[in-house]
């Protein structure tokens, strides 16, 4: 059977996650129209009878300026190393130039697929003519233009992904969806409410810590610290008599409890954490 890791890269705000949701059918990885929201490698497995495909999404590729970044660019040098077909998302609103720069420097050594998205949003003299841009490009071994929104060519480039893909024994198990614990999902899901409900600084300032999750008879009670740089992001977050922090809450117990399927119980604390983002200790305490 066809089995092997299959990475995704590009620009922040390319459709990465998007991609990834679409190609696995679940979602997996957070979404938002803000940059940088991906801080870690998702890994999702998509099983059948003839492959198992480990897609990862992996953080939009910038010029670190904190440790988080450093991080986070670390976590895209990792999925290059145990890569067998990466693919590079490009927007199709982007900048061609600034995308091959990036694909260019990655320095591939195994076959990799432009996959052009966001097509929805461009006329077919644009994509025609990035077609033609990259298809020339030394590193691309195929082109395809799709919409991972609307789930468009999705099967065209599965299909062209399994031809690329060796041989060999299943790494995870059928049933498996992911590798990461359910934790990590629920911290995700209340961190994509901070990025929808926020504007500004405060999304990038801000991190979750699930400190406690257990399961009871027909309910899940689950305990997170929103983590923040300053005592008055504390109070955005928090909001007016917890008018927003009541907010965060209910949309992301209703999403949570879509994703395990259970009754959900969620409390939710904010803490000031001062200049986190630059600090070790608390980066490993956070997962990063």
């Amino acid at each position: 059977m066809k089995v092997g890791f299959v990475n995704i890269f590009g620009r922040p705000n390319a459709g990465k996650s998007t991609l990834l949701n679409a190609l696995i059918g679940e979602k997996l990885a957070i979404v938002s129209p803000k940059v940088q929201t991906t801080r870690h490698r998702i890994k999702g497995f998509l099983n059948n009878e003839n492959y198992q495909v480990i897609f990862s999404d992996t953080p939009g590729i910038i010029a670190p300026k904190y440790k988080l970044h450093e991080k986070m660019m670390q976590a895209v040098k990792n999925s290059l190393e145990d890569a067998d077909v990466a693919l590079l998302l490009v927007d199709v609103q982007d900048d061609p130039e600034a995308a091959d720069k990036i694909f260019t420097e990655l320095k591939l050594n195994v076959p990799a697929i432009v996959v052009l998205n966001k097509t929805d949003a461009a006329d077919s003299k644009t994509i025609t003519a990035l077609k033609a841009f990259f298809e020339n490009k030394p590193y691309a071994r195929k082109t395809i233009a799709v919409s991972a929104l609307r789930k468009q060519h999705i099967d065209l480039l599965l299909s062209d992904i399994l031809e690329l893909l060796p041989e060999g024994t299943p790494f995870y198990d059928q049933d498996d969806l992911t590798d990461l614990p359910v934790k990590f999902f629920v911290g995700e899901m209340i961190r994509e409410k901070v990025f929808e409900w926020f504007e500004d600084e405060i999304p990038y300032h801000t991190t979750v810590l699930v400190n406690e999750f257990k399961e009871k008879t027909g309910l899940i009670k689950i305990a997170a610290e929103i983590i923040v740089h300053r005592e008055s992001q504390k109070a955005i977050i928090i909001g007016e008599k917890g008018k927003m922090i009541k907010q965060i809450g209910t949309a992301a117990r209703q999403e949570i409890e879509k994703f395990l399927d259970s009754k959900v119980f969620l409390e939710l604390f904010v803490k000031v954490r001062p200049r986190w983002r630059d600090n070790d200790v608390h980066l490993k305490e956070y997962g990063y």
